[in-house]
């Protein structure tokens, strides 16, 4: 299967990849008017154009779209021979892309694809421009190889980036069309290297809300307000200790965590032992800052499985160089929690709500906008086919043992499907390392790796046909 995937990426993916990177598909949070605009559908259209071009006899493929709702596009392939029976395999990827961001290197920016020692720079190459192509090669390998493979579907959205607000409908309406789902593959994620298949076994959830602290029907000259009127900053940051210790971050609602499995922190340990370091190492520090703990355990613990708060946002504040001696009317804070994969997000949420608006400072208006959350996953215990393959691929595709681990980040979708198919498996697993940049400047793909995990879907994708 490596020489039928290698010639297909060179010949096939990298130039429509590339293409894809060139289209500026962002998600609709990040553009409102995405249905107008129209580079949603670019990418969409782009992608389809790619599809139809492929060797799978009676493949067929789909842009479904419902009313008010980013599109889907679908490439439904029937099962080889003898695999009929064995459900449907359902594979994962999105189109819509994270914001530009400035800053990228010289040489570099985000709609421009760079391929420079082994790796392919652009937004959206490694979340998740990838992923539909990696799917689709890994399919047609298989069948090069005259492997096996199930009934395949390969769903690729346009609305994870914006926690994927129309899936669950999108779900609903192609229920009976997908059938009996045995089979989850999500090329959306990665690991903490490049020299083995990284398995992702949870994911966190999410609850994010903007806060809006008014205290002023106008601002004030500070001079003569302030010790009268009381801040409007002063006052979320009294609301902010309610929920986070400022000391160790921890978050101090209940309804934000749980006790973490036996075997996730097993897990975890194990993770540290063979990649020591990388979660101190993983991200470019300025200067002497330390991470928030010093044990590598703790890190991949802090990361997966206890709740966070980052502060994402902000208004109401002038730039420095333009802020004069003014008690400002009003603050407005974004709040981006992660929850841990096994909390009940809606209830944290409302946990949340309560404490942020319940016995205000001064009594000052809060408004609370925004509101989202999404419930994390974790995953179900590998059925020894799946354990089988993920050894074969370590052996013949990597030369190295697969590991698994849990990922700080969300993908909202995993927590559906394992809601609507309780009795399937899930391969989550992706090209994705820890520089890799997603979401911030410099994105890139590790094309090498990404071949890798290609081929490693296609031996899966055959185990599953014959397991």
């Amino acid at each position: 299967m490596s020489e039928t995937v290698r010639a297909l990426w060179a010949d096939d993916v990298l130039p429509s990849l590339s293409g894809l990177v060139e289209i500026p598909a962002l998600s609709p949070v990040f553009d409102k008017d995405w249905a107008r605009t129209g580079q949603l559908d670019a990418a969409v259209d782009h992608v389809r154009e790619w599809l139809s071009a492929r060797d799978l006899p009676g493949a067929s493929i789909e842009v479904v779209r419902l009313e008010g709702r980013s599109p889907v596009l679908l490439l439904d392939v029937p099962a080889t021979e003898g695999a009929q029976d064995k459900g449907t395999v359902l594979l994962y990827g999105h189109l819509d892309k994270q914001p530009p961001v400035g800053g990228w290197s010289d040489g570099l920016g985000p709609w421009k694809p760079v391929i420079e020692d082994g790796k392919l720079y652009g937004r959206g190459s490694a979340d998740d421009g990838y992923a539909g192509y990696a799917a689709t090669v890994a399919l047609e390998a298989v069948r090069a190889a005259n492997g096996g493979h199930a009934r395949a579907v390969v769903l690729l959205e346009t609305g994870e980036e914006s926690g994927s607000p129309d899936l669950p409908v999108y779900l609903e309406h192609l229920a009976e069309r997908l059938g009996r789902v045995s089979f989850v593959v999500c090329l959306d994620s990665g690991g903490n290297d490049y020299e083995r298949l990284w398995l992702t076994t949870s994911l966190r959830g999410l609850a994010q809300v903007r806060i809006t602290a008014r205290v002023l029907e106008s601002a004030q000259h500070s001079g003569l307000a302030s010790g009268v009127v009381p801040s409007s900053f002063r006052v979320l940051r009294e609301l902010l200790t309610r929920i986070e210790d400022s000391a160790n971050g921890a978050i101090l609602v209940d309804e934000c965590n749980v006790e973490i499995p036996a075997n996730r922190i097993d897990e975890a340990r194990a993770t540290a032992e063979v990649a020591p370091g990388a979660s101190r190492s993983a991200f470019p520090l300025h200067g002497s800052t330390r991470p928030v703990a010093d044990d590598e355990l703790e890190l991949l613990l802090n990361n997966s499985w206890r709740p966070t708060l980052s502060v994402i946002g902000a208004s109401g504040f002038p730039a420095p160089d333009d802020a004069g001696n003014v008690l400002r009317d009003h603050t407005t804070l974004g709040l981006s929690f992660r929850l841990p994969p096994t909390a009940d997000s809606a209830a944290a949420l409302a946990a949340i709500e309560k404490a942020l608006t319940t016995d205000v400072p001064y009594d000052a208006t809060v408004e609370l906008s925004g509101v989202e959350n999404a419930d994390g996953w974790n995953a179900p215990e590998l059925a020894p086919w799946l354990s089988g393959a993920l050894d074969q691929v370590s052996d013949g595709v990597f030369g190295s043992p697969w590991r698994s681990v849990g990922l700080g980040g969300s993908i909202p979708f995993m927590g559906l499907l394992g809601e609507k198919y309780p009795e399937a498996q899930f391969l989550v697993t992706g090209a994705l390392g820890p520089d890799s940049n997603a979401h911030v400047p410099d994105e890139w793909l590790h094309l090498d790796h990404a071949q890798r995990v290609t081929e490693a879907v296609a031996h899966i994708l055959d185990a599953h046909a014959r397991g």
